[in-house]
């Protein structure tokens, strides 16, 4: 005779997707990827560029890049460091890099020194400094052997 109101909101009447009864409950849809920031050709950016997702550059940035991966196309051009976890190199770099994986293609040009734990290079690549390889995270969190002091003996 007298029942409780439904606090929650009424169902719409037309839904695209009815819950069947005897249907699990929908697991979520695969995240997509998103699509790089894009810094295009004839456009200049004079300052840092950061932030942990991919960026490609088409144009010339005149500061500092730290992104989580960097794709540097042909007319692409870098005047300061880079730090990325993966690099994707066509075009000019000039200063250092650090990252992770870096791969020069065969229109690269990079003058500064690379830090990296895999680099590979195309045939036509130029690179002007030094590759200094990093060691892997698992390396880096080992402690390090210490060796002891030596003795001291004192003649009395």
């Amino acid at each position: 005779m007298f029942e409780k109101a439904n606090k929650t909101s009424p169902r719409p009447l037309l839904e695209d997707n009815p819950p069947s009864r005897n249907a699990a409950a929908p697991s979520p849809a695969p995240a997509k990827p998103k699509a790089p920031s894009l810094i295009g050709p004839g456009l200049c950016v004079q300052g840092n560029v950061a932030g942990e997702a991919e960026v490609q550059i088409d144009g010339l940035v005149r500061g500092d890049v730290r992104v989580g991966k960097l794709s540097l196309g042909p007319q692409g051009r870098i005047e300061g460091s880079v730090v990325a976890v993966v690099a994707e190199i066509r075009g000019h770099i000039k200063g250092p890099m650090k990252a992770r994986q870096v791969r020069l293609y065969g229109t690269a040009h990079v003058e500064g020194d690379i830090a990296h734990e895999q680099l590979a290079m195309e045939t036509g690549a130029i690179f002007e400094g030094r590759s200094v390889r990093l060691a892997k995270p698992a390396e880096a969190d080992a402690p390090a052997a210490v060796p002891a002091p030596p003795a001291v003996s004192s003649a009395a």
